[in-house]
């Protein structure tokens, strides 16, 4: 059986806010929640991720290893 008084107090409508704004209510120990990111705003779920390749990362690797015909790898040529 659970002691009591060794609980902390449970808020079963503590209210998360984002910027300011309610955006949600949940259970919680603590009344308040202010969190920077929520699923609402997170780009991963919203669809604004955008995935950037300024280095152009696998033509670096194909450069780096040699997998490009004609260029140089450690001052060998490849075929």
């Amino acid at each position: 059986m659970a002691k009591s008084e060794i609980h902390p107090k449970w808020y079963p409508e503590a209210k998360v806010y984002c910027n300011g704004q309610v955006v949600m209510t949940v259970g919680s120990t603590k009344p308040e929640l202010h969190v920077d990111v929520w699923s609402g705003n997170h780009p991963f779920y919203t669809g604004t991720q955008k995935i950037i390749d300024t280095e152009g990362r696998v033509e670096r690797f194909m450069r780096k290893y040699g997998m490009f015909e004609g260029q140089t790898t450690g001052g060998r040529k490849k075929k």
